[in-house]
């Protein structure tokens, strides 16, 4: 997943020497600078850590499930509510937590959420049993897109309104960075180790990145007439939650494969395990091409490059349910699948910025909000089918299914036009 600046700048920036200030609401982002050169790079690592940690843990339970339902005596199905449960967390924690700490500092309230998802996922790591890794998975999630929405806001202050571009580059390599390299690693040491110790490994990199974000983020103090009620009135906006709807429901059809990909190559394109890890990074490689050739897209026409986004997305999936027994074509189909949901992924969220300017990190939580919600909706009706005995392709035409009904949802309601940025 990926996260993306309000369209119309931060409400809150840091000018030379850390002075921090606030903006009047409406007030536009040239008027602001970034912190000093020196400790721009930093700051943006502390972040970017931020978003390799979570984005690890988010996506390392896909290629663990195997591990997980043998270990808990569970079946794959079953295990596939730890992934229902750590999404809902996020969908659940990103608005709340974001409104609720409105008027706290942007620093404190990261290494905060930091602290979060730190005990989240040790708690998992210990978890005796499926329906306690549940519940360890949804307190995991709770600060996923709290972080994400004031971190672009962080990230922006940073580097001054003028290259707000790089701060959300940054943080995007960081979930780029897990997908490629974060989440193979998690799924070798699940299998050789145990999939306990994945859960162990990526609290280490969440302590690592609390030193960062305590060590090089400056204080950012929040808008002063930022309350719960301002932040919450943005949803009052109808558009918002056509978006909202669109995102939830269509990203849910990458979920309902991807959450099943370890079984489905070793089960059905009948590769052996140690590959999973070895496709796992290969789809982060199509996320990588798919976040330039989104944003590329997105910057030409928000509303089409959605449309594009859907309809390749639902394209790939019955791709892979009518190929997914050949090894090459499944593999390939994994890869174009990572490229267009990750095209999907970045119009969609821009879509949802574009219609909450009033509010940007509440906004950009809400992001997280509804594409982790498809996350959870995608496991649970893919785990539906598996369960029924439909086999590991039947998630794939369900994720189908679920991807057109997205793109109906864009076209019937979103040919309004957004608020301008």
């Amino acid at each position: 997943m990926v996260t993306t600046v309000p369209p119309g700048g931060a409400i809150e920036s840091i000018r030379p020497r850390s002075t921090v200030t606030q903006a009047p609401t409406g007030i536009r982002p040239a008027q602001f600078n970034g912190l000093p050169g020196a400790r721009v790079r930093p700051a943006l690592l502390a972040l970017a850590l931020g978003g390799f940690s979570i984005g690890t843990t988010e996506f390392a339970t896909m290629g663990l499930l195997p591990q997980i339902a043998a270990d808990l005596e569970v079946s794959i199905p079953a295990a596939g509510h730890v992934i229902t449960a750590y999404a809902l967390g996020v969908v659940v924690g990103a608005p709340l937590l974001t409104a609720a700490a409105a008027r706290i500092d942007r620093r404190t309230l990261l290494i905060a959420l930091m602290v979060a998802f730190v005990v989240g996922n040790v708690l998992s790591a210990f978890a005796p049993s499926a329906g306690w890794l549940m519940v360890a998975r949804f307190a995991a999630g709770l600060p996923h897109g709290a972080f994400f929405g004031v971190g672009a806001v962080m990230g922006t202050a940073v580097v001054g309104p003028a290259r707000r571009g790089r701060a959300v580059a940054t943080m995007m390599a960081g979930l780029t960075i897990a997908n490629v390299v974060g989440v193979p690693l998690s799924t070798v040491v699940g299998q050789n180790l145990s999939w306990r110790a994945a859960f162990v490994v990526v609290g280490v990199l969440g302590l690592i990145t609390l030193a960062a974000l305590w060590r090089w983020l400056p204080p950012l103090a929040a808008h002063p007439e930022a309350t719960v009620r301002t932040e919450l009135a943005a949803l009052r906006n109808s558009q918002l939650w056509a978006a909202f709807a669109a995102a939830a429901i269509g990203f849910g059809g990458m979920f309902a494969v991807y959450s099943y990909v370890a079984p489905l190559i070793t089960e059905v394109t009948l590769l052996p395990a140690a590959t999973v890890p070895i496709v796992l990074g290969l789809f982060g490689l199509g996320m990588t091409v798919g976040t330039v050739l989104g944003g590329r897209l997105a910057d030409r026409s928000v509303l089409r490059t959605v449309y594009l986004g859907f309809a390749g997305t639902a394209l790939v999936l019955v791709l892979i349910a009518l190929t997914g027994a050949q090894p090459v074509a499944a593999v390939l189909s994994i890869v174009l699948l990572g490229i267009t949901s990750q095209v999907l992924g970045l119009a969609l969220q821009t879509r949802l910025m574009d219609v909450s300017p009033a509010a940007p990190s509440l906004g950009a939580a809400l992001c997280h909000s509804a594409l982790n919600l498809g996350n959870a909706s995608g496991a649970y009706f893919g785990g539906l089918v598996i369960g029924a005995g439909w086999g590991y392709l039947a998630p794939a035409w369900v994720g189908a299914g679920l991807t057109l009904a997205g793109l109906a949802l864009v076209l019937a309601f979103g040919r309004t036009p957004a608020p301008a940025r």
